[in-house]
């Protein structure tokens, strides 16, 4: 078994890794948290053979771009996410916002949601589970789609196959839910294809271009601005103007906000949730 020397990269070493990581993703690494560099590429530069993380950065450095630089850049994003994270905005999607984009697309019978950072799926798939059992009227004779995206090839294949262990299953998925949508297979618990059906997963880098994505009425974008520089922000967020409905939702996390960045929402609340609309 190949192990793999931690010692400390060189300041040197730290900022190309920290300027790699932002040319590809355009997630910025605070200096302060170099120490994340270190922790989550050692297990990279193990599986590749290499002994030590200096001997992955002068591969790096050597090789320009290709498969390794696409494993860095993985292992650099931050993949934190739970089924039904943070519970006011899915309640405040059933009660109010939801319902609401129903009555209005009535005539259409069309509704797209899009999530653009989806990890490993538990966002998409909880929305997926919220359409079927609270709208199925709508889930069975409208023309529902859901697509979900992320820059990790890794995490789309994880989302894609829908296998989740039994801590992950823990985290915010109901016990009915989770009897009702999954069944047990080994040591996993495997979304069921009805379910995993209704998610188109697709590759994407929020600071590329979005060809594919459609007109959306509703988009998660949630704990994912945080990561970004003001002026990618500002990008991302012009960007999002140009998919979104004018009458849609921009969902962002608890700790985000379009104020001071993007004056061109308005923001909208339903008790303790908060979502944004186009002014």
């Amino acid at each position: 078994m190949t192990t793999t020397d931690t010692t400390t990269l060189t300041a040197s070493d730290l900022t190309y890794l920290r300027e790699l990581v932002r040319q590809r993703s355009a997630i910025v690494i605070d200096e302060s948290k170099s120490y994340l560099l270190e922790s989550r590429l050692a297990p990279v530069a193990r599986r590749n053979g290499l002994g030590s993380l200096t001997e992955l950065v002068a591969r790096l450095r050597t090789q320009r771009s290709g498969p390794l630089h696409d494993l860095v850049v993985d292992a650099m994003t931050t993949n934190e996410t739970s089924f039904f994270r943070d519970l006011h905005p899915w309640t405040a999607l059933e009660k109010v916002w939801i319902p609401e984009l129903v009555q209005k697309r009535a005539a259409q019978r069309t509704l797209t949601f899009w999530n653009a950072a989806c990890s490993s799926g538990q966002e998409p798939y909880s929305l997926a589970m919220m359409l079927r059992d609270r709208f199925p009227h709508i889930v069975d004779s409208w023309n529902i789609r859901i697509i979900a995206t992320d820059l990790s090839a890794e995490m789309l294949g994880r989302s894609a196959a829908g296998r989740y262990t039994q801590l992950e299953v823990n985290r915010g998925l109901p016990a009915p839910l989770l009897v009702k949508h999954f069944r047990r297979d080994g040591q996993y618990w495997q979304i069921r294809e009805q379910l995993r059906g209704m998610v188109e997963f697709r590759s994407l880098n929020l600071v590329s271009t979005w060809p594919f994505v459609p007109q959306v009425d509703v988009i998660f974008l949630r704990n994912v601005l945080i990561y970004f520089d003001l002026p990618t922000k500002q990008q991302i967020l012009g960007k999002v103007r140009e998919v979104l409905r004018p009458d849609g939702l921009l969902m962002l996390g608890t700790a985000e906000t379009t104020l001071n960045v993007d004056d061109r929402f308005e923001r909208i609340t339903v008790d303790r949730a908060t979502a944004y609309r186009p002014r």
